[in-house]
């Protein structure tokens, strides 16, 4: 396995369904067999926010849900598009569930598109079409996907092996990708220097001073209001 400049192991975006404690505990099993095999990982629900949790937060403190709501989902998309175009090398997809998650497609094609070393496990038959995988979704890994979990890492590595090493620049992004991580940014600088002390309240407290609106109080807020990074 090849390292990555500066810190060590290649980092991995672990993408998969984290809705219910099942699926949560399928892509933990992921992530810890990745790093078992010298990666570093990126999962999202674990190492950045779970959407409930600071939504919880955010509304005992007065937010209308909606409007809470709204830019809360601006950070989280905004982190994990970061996260996958800048601080991953590679991803791992989780293809698992009656039909695949949504954001794993998003992430997924963003992975493809930007050249990362992508592989999918998928041991569901749920989804398959005349037997196969919809070719759409697993034309984004050349057609193979793994059915062991124990598997992925060894052919993952077959896949950064095939991909010819590339750096990501913001400025090469489009412009909409480049706004996002930009933002991403600014929200995992603060993240990290809140160390061992970061729990969901202090997302929220970030969320709020990077993402929320102000120009009004939370409580005049409506459901359509602008959202957006804070520059003051």
């Amino acid at each position: 396995m090849s390292e990555r400049n500066g810190d060590g192991a290649i980092r991995v975006y672990c993408a998969g369904p984290l809705f219910n404690e099942a699926e949560r505990r399928e892509m933990t099993e992921i992530a810890d067999a990745m790093q078992s095999n010298g990666y570093a990982v990126y999962l999202p629900h674990r190492d950045g926010m779970e959407f409930r949790l600071v939504l919880d937060v955010l509304e005992e403190r007065g937010w209308e849900k909606p409007v809470a709501g709204a830019f809360l989902h601006a950070a989280i998309f905004a982190l994990d598009v970061y996260q996958l175009a800048v601080e991953c090398d590679a991803m791992v997809w989780n293809l698992n569930g009656r039909v695949p998650d949504e954001g794993a497609v998003s992430e997924a094609a963003m992975a493809w598109t930007l050249g990362k070393p992508l592989v999918a496990f998928a041991d569901d038959v749920r989804t398959l079409i005349a037997g196969r995988v919809n070719p759409l979704l697993v034309g984004l890994v050349d057609f193979q996907t793994c059915e062991r979990i124990d598997d992925l890492p060894a052919l993952l590595s077959e896949a950064i092996e095939a991909t010819p090493p590339r750096s990501t620049y913001l400025t090469d992004l489009p412009p909409k990708m480049r706004r996002a991580v930009s933002d991403g940014r600014m929200l995992w600088a603060v993240m990290q220097e809140q160390g061992d002390d970061l729990d969901d309240a202090a997302i929220a407290d970030m969320v709020e001073e990077l993402f929320a609106p102000s120009d009004k109080p939370a409580t005049d807020l409506v459901e359509n209001a602008p959202i957006g990074v804070r520059t003051a």
